[in-house]
């Protein structure tokens, strides 16, 4: 295999500079003494530790985790049935309806946060975290049954054959052949769902009421009021516990599939034809 070009390497090494400094300079800023982030003036953990005494970020921290993990379980569920639906159905309509799936994925965020709104208001539903849950549940579900669907297409069937040959029923089957087999694909959608819900600021500022804020709400009226060092600091912890939970859910698929190289979790995301 031949070298990629000199000028070819160069391109994607500044495209990678202008997509990571941004964040390598909030890091490096965390860790700094001056109260105004302006310019470096010593290295400190004070930041970090003053997180502690912080009661709004813990609000905003259990909110998102109780959230992120009601959405998580419910989106998981349902995104693999509709995945084995989609997968092993054949029904008029089908098509649209794979299409329909995919629709969460690429409709703006403030669109579907509206949209929520308005359908809370008139059935009556109070905001809060009930209405956030449900707002994360309907766009998570798309992001499971996609990762699950493309799951299902590498999927040998025989296997199901020969179990359903064997004298297992169709329950029995789907617990011992297919839900073990698909169980990397649900896992690592529900990883990437519950990355999504506890990222989520847009859609969620929407529907949240009061008392209700989850974590990345309380960083963004924190960095609306005041650019404080305490930022950087929950915002560095904040992409830390993302990149665990993304490297997490591309492990799962790796092993899966007896990869070794990264890069699944982008692949499952592109709709099946």
């Amino acid at each position: 295999m031949r070298p990629a070009p000199r000028w070819v390497l160069l391109i994607a090494g500044a495209g990678y500079v202008f997509l990571h400094l941004p964040v390598l300079v909030l890091v490096v800023f965390s860790f700094n003494a001056s109260r105004y982030s302006v310019s470096w003036t010593g290295f400190t953990l004070d930041w970090y530790r003053a997180l502690a005494g912080r009661a709004d970020l813990w609000r905003g921290l259990k909110a998102s985790l109780i959230v992120g993990t009601l959405s998580t379980v419910a989106a998981a569920g349902l995104g693999t049935l509709i995945a084995l639906g989609l997968a092993r159905g054949r029904f008029r309509g089908r098509r649209g309806i794979e299409g329909l799936l995919t629709l969460p994925l690429v409709t703006p965020e403030v669109v579907t946060g509206i949209s929520l709104l308005l359908l809370f208001v008139l059935v009556g539903i109070p905001l809060g975290l009930t209405t956030i849950t449900i707002a994360h549940i309907a766009f998570n579900i798309a992001f499971v049954a996609v990762v699950v669907r493309a799951r299902l297409a590498g999927m040998d069937r025989s296997l199901e054959e020969a179990a359903l040959t064997l004298g297992a029923d169709e329950l029995t089957a789907f617990r011992t052949v297919t839900l073990p087999a698909l169980w990397p694909g649900i896992a690592a959608g529900a990883l990437l769902a519950f990355i999504m819900s506890f990222d989520d600021y847009v859609i969620t500022s929407l529907v949240a009421g009061p008392g209700s804020s989850t974590l990345p709400v309380v960083v963004y009226g924190m960095a609306r009021r005041n650019v404080e060092p305490t930022i950087n600091a929950i915002s560095t912890v904040i992409l830390l516990g993302t990149s665990v939970l993304i490297y997490l859910a591309d492990r799962v698929v790796a092993r899966a599939e007896g990869l070794k190289q990264p890069g699944r979790i982008a692949s499952g995301l592109r709709p099946s034809r």
